[in-house]
């Protein structure tokens, strides 16, 4: 049985990980039993002044001591539960010291396997606006819609202010909720909660639309990479689908190779 190294960048999300791979891994095998996890949390305040300005190079350098510091304790892979992150661990995943599992790649295999075709994504202004989920989701023939403009801005501001420190408003549960409504009426099938911290106020219960929760399904997808045989390759992003050969489906970039 493969070691997981969470390496976390927002704790709130981290935290969720952890412990939905210690539930799907108690549920595979029995009470009180899972893969060994490996944990690393480099403060997130160190990279917000670097996402703040777009100086995405000056992030590599914390996502990189975070992969490090897993990797030592014995990790075999490394998942992170912050979607925005990956932005930058696309680009650098061939320098860093393990392979991943990527947490767009985990949702778009999910929305694959259930037949969906138009999905709407909610996280922070970069993975709305990015090409992570984007990228992803057309290798998949999937359409991707995201909210207007005017309503990405307020929804950002809720997950840095509000849901990154624990609080839990019931207005900004409406805000998700109304953002939601939003995409069913553009058509979209289902909805990824693409920040990790969204899950803590968003589900099936009270989401117009299903949900696909990136946290949790990160969490199950990294317990089933620890339950193979087939050994990891020793770099890149590793196929949730569960081929032999990792996906390579990054852009390609210098980012960070100094």
């Amino acid at each position: 049985m493969k070691t997981i190294g969470v390496v976390a960048h927002s704790a709130e999300g981290a935290g969720l990980c952890f412990v939905s791979a210690c539930r799907y891994g108690a549920a595979a095998l029995g009470d009180h039993m899972h893969p060994t996890i490996a944990l690393s949390a480099i403060p997130m305040a160190l990279s917000m002044p670097a996402w703040w300005s777009d100086k995405y190079e000056d992030i590599v350098p914390h996502l990189r001591q975070g992969v490090d510091m897993v990797a030592r304790s014995g990790a075999d892979f490394f998942v992170c539960p912050d979607n925005t992150a990956h932005i930058v661990l696309e680009q650098v995943i061939a320098q860093l010291s393990l392979p991943g599992l990527h947490i767009a790649h985990v949702v778009a295999e999910e929305i694959r396997r259930k037949g969906w075709s138009r999905v709407g994504l909610l996280g922070t202004r970069w993975t709305m606006t990015g090409s992570v989920y984007r990228r992803a989701l057309e290798r998949h023939g999937v359409q991707m819609l995201v909210p207007s403009e005017s309503e990405q801005e307020p929804l950002n501001a809720a997950i840095f202010e509000e849901l990154c420190n624990s609080r839990f408003e019931p207005a900004t549960t409406d805000l998700f909720i109304k953002a939601i409504e939003g995409l069913k009426r553009s058509g979209a099938e289902c909805v990824i909660l693409g920040c990790t911290e969204i899950p803590l106020i968003i589900n099936d219960g009270n989401s117009p639309l299903p949900v696909l929760d990136s946290t949790r399904l990160l969490a199950a997808y990294a317990v089933e990479v620890a339950l193979r045989d087939d050994p990891l390759p020793r770099v890149g992003w590793l196929s949730p689908s569960g081929d032999t050969e990792a996906d390579r489906a990054s852009a390609p970039s210098s980012l960070g190779s100094s």
